[in-house]
């Protein structure tokens, strides 16, 4: 911030103060939380249209401008997946963090990549770093240094005003596809069975208002948000996991449960008023776009690492092809349903393993992290960033009938946004999301040999290519009924790399835009039996 900026903000700060202690209203000035999660880079996305810490930085300081207690809520996903991840293991996400927290107060909950490495020394150096504070109640830090295993704060509460806030936060469960990791062992226990004791112990100690900070599936947080019914203090959920935006509305029997888009496209503003009856909550999303202005001191940190990776990688702006139209990789495309860019990167799999093609393959949307749009050059770093970590493949052979099961994985749970939505290639489907978890899938089709579409057959051998990842439990698939399957080999990033340097040495563009009338995933229109015929 530059010393005029800082001149100009503390005087509204004075003026914003003296009007409050004329009103009496100084002891209590209105908390206002803003919430993101799964944040990835440092920089915006969607060539800097959206996002980006750097206009939260503002978002803060216009609001305390306006005399609001400021703190940040981050609901998990921030050291892993990305490009720099993969060279600085989250240092680069941490002073991000850092900064923020320096403006207001920041608390986060660990989400699943945070602890992505199987080793510790990775995780203990991003601790020690970080001034904000880490919260955590269902798991504990067990990495044989003290001062980071008793830095994940339990049971926290923090002070506005004269006004006791209390916060209980709970990170997925490798049950439910978070990561297994020996100095993170997860205390025994449902999600519920902790958010209760720790409110009660928050009870105990006499808070006004207790929130929940989770990195959970939306399924989860509805049933910790019905603790609200024994426990009335308790407003509201934050949480993260899934990435785009997400609101349950609350009543007297169920917390507000609310979630915002990955690297701060969308995050949610909650002020908190304290009246003679209680807390009392107002909530809206704010779209962090191009309306919003960078912030000066921010964009430094920014620029120093873009330079730092630039440095490091100065090959990442040279172009290995050309898009012949707009390529979609952003995750609310890619966790929803078909994109050209996830077509592309399917198609490439069957492939993996040489002549012939294999029959049917998918990829995890998860997989895909670069949360933009891949358009006109199509540089290495597209590529980079389209692979947060390695994708190696396995080739196997299935039934029909056990392929069709295997999938019913991808159309599982409750509101947008799964990683664990496929992209597809080889087939077909047709989901009725009203139907229970394991029931949805109306039609499977693959083409026969004359390149017409009929219904998988369930007896028939397939050959299937998917990532190991996914082979070895990933996401909640079950590979159990492949076999012949092979070793993990040909890296995905690699076939795709591959696939762009050909077409470009052929004089061919990339990529083509989607068709309507052949799409792979269709959701079934409402009072259809069936969305192909």
């Amino acid at each position: 911030m530059t010393p005029i900026r800082r001149l100009i903000l503390l005087s509204i700060l004075l003026i914003s103060a003296c009007g409050a202690a004329e009103t009496g209203n100084n002891s209590n000035p209105v908390l206002t939380f803003i919430h993101l999660n799964d944040t990835y880079r440092v920089d915006a996305v969607e060539e800097g249209r959206r996002g980006g810490f750097s206009r939260i930085a503002t978002l803060v300081q216009g609001m305390q401008a306006d005399g609001n207690d400021v703190r940040i809520l981050h609901g998990g996903d921030f050291l892993y997946p990305s490009l720099e991840s993969q060279i600085w293991n989250g240092e680069q996400m941490v002073e991000a963090m850092n900064f923020l927290d320096d403006l207001a107060p920041l608390y986060a909950v660990p989400g699943n990549h945070e602890f992505d490495p199987r080793t510790a020394d990775a995780l203990i150096e991003r601790i020690r770093e970080s001034r904000f504070d880490w919260l955590g109640d269902n798991l504990r830090l067990n990495t044989g240094e003290d001062d980071v295993d008793r830095s994940m704060r339990k049971a926290f509460t923090f002070e506005s005003g004269d006004k006791k806030v209390g916060v209980f936060a709970l990170t997925i469960h490798p049950d439910h596809g978070g990561n297994v990791r020996d100095h993170t062992p997860f205390l025994p226990g449902s999600y519920v069975e902790h958010a209760e004791r720790v409110i009660s112990e928050l009870e105990r100690q006499g808070v006004d208002l207790i929130i929940g900070v989770t990195h959970l599936h939306l399924g989860d947080d509805m049933e910790v948000a019905k603790l609200k019914s024994q426990h009335p203090k308790f407003m509201f959920i934050v949480g993260g996991h899934e990435h785009e935006p997400e609101y349950v509305r609350g009543d007297a029997g169920s917390a507000a449960i609310m979630k915002g888009a990955s690297n701060a496209r969308t995050v949610w503003q909650i002020d908190i008023t304290f009246s003679a009856d209680g807390p009392v909550m107002s909530e809206r999303t704010i779209e962090v776009d191009e309306s919003i202005a960078l912030d000066d001191d921010y964009q430094v940190i920014a620029d120093k690492w873009r330079s730092r990776l630039l440095d490091m990688m100065p090959f990442l702006s040279s172009t290995v092809g050309v898009a012949a139209v707009p390529l979609d990789g952003r995750e609310v495309a890619v966790r929803n349903g078909d994109t050209n860019w996830g077509i592309f990167i399917a198609d490439q799999m069957r492939t993996a393993f040489r002549d012939p093609a294999a029959d049917l393959a998918f990829v995890n949307g998860g997989t895909l992290r670069i949360d933009d749009f891949v358009a006109e050059d199509i540089t290495f770093e597209d590529i980079g960033r389209t692979f947060g970590y390695s994708s190696y493949l396995r080739y196997m052979t299935m039934d029909g009938r056990d392929f069709r099961k295997l999938l019913e994985a991808g159309y599982r749970g409750i509101g947008p946004s799964k990683g664990y939505f496929p992209q597809i290639s080889g087939f077909r489907v047709c989901v009725d999301r009203s139907r229970p978890d394991g029931e949805r899938i109306v039609q499977m089709l693959v083409p026969d040999e004359d390149g017409a579409w009929r219904e998988i057959e369930a007896d028939k051998a397939y050959s299937v290519i998917a990532p190991d990842f996914l082979y070895r439990g990933g996401d909640g698939y079950d590979f159990s009924a492949a076999r012949d399957v092979s070793r993990p080999g040909s890296e995905l990033i690699y076939l795709v790399l591959d696939a762009i340097i050909d077409a470009q040495a052929r004089g061919q563009k990339v990529g083509e835009a989607l068709d309507p009338l052949n799409a792979r995933f269709v959701l079934l229109p409402e009072g259809e039996a069936f969305c192909f015929n």
